[in-house]
């Protein structure tokens, strides 16, 4: 069966999550990216016209995944309620394939490198992941930011190992 360009393109996005969780940025090949979603090297850079493109697109993919599971966890709870469901799905998403790495490999490639787009990018996720939790919880803006803060605290541990 032929996958369709979307359903290619969401392989692929797979693919580099786990790859770029593994070597971030500046570490991985996208040969690697291609082998693993089994493409040839010259379709990847169809779908995406450089690395960086494709790593962009894979760290708000993994946004993206957050802010779905999140919302679909809180449902019609609200307030602590909607963040505990949100803490538990959470601990689902960590377990999930290179995520918390790559979040970390994210913040990591912005910071020696200055690079404007990507920063830009990070920051634009994290917002929008910010403004999904109040919108869902109804929380304070403060009980939010503690619990992202203890979602970055648990991505390092992860990490770490």
């Amino acid at each position: 069966m032929r996958l369709t360009f979307h359903e290619r393109r969401e392989a692929v996005l797979g693919a580099a999550v786990t790859e770029f969780a593994r070597g971030g940025l500046h570490g991985t090949a996208m040969d690697r990216i291609a082998e693993r979603a089994g493409i040839s090297q010259p379709y990847l850079f169809r779908l995406f016209p450089n690395k960086r493109a494709l790593f962009e697109a894979a760290f708000v993919r993994s946004f993206r995944r957050s802010a779905e599971l999140y919302a679909q966890a809180a449902g019609d709870l609200r307030g602590e309620a909607a963040l505990d469901a949100m803490a538990r799905a959470r601990e689902r998403l960590l377990d999930e394939g290179g995520f918390p790495q790559l979040r970390l490999h994210a913040v990591t490639a912005v910071l020696p490198a200055g690079d404007p787009g990507l920063t830009t990018c990070v920051r634009r996720c994290w917002s929008e992941l910010r403004t999904t939790i109040e919108e869902r919880t109804g929380a304070a803006p403060e009980r939010v930011r503690a619990f992202l803060a203890e979602e970055l605290l648990l991505v390092v541990e992860r990490t770490l190992g």
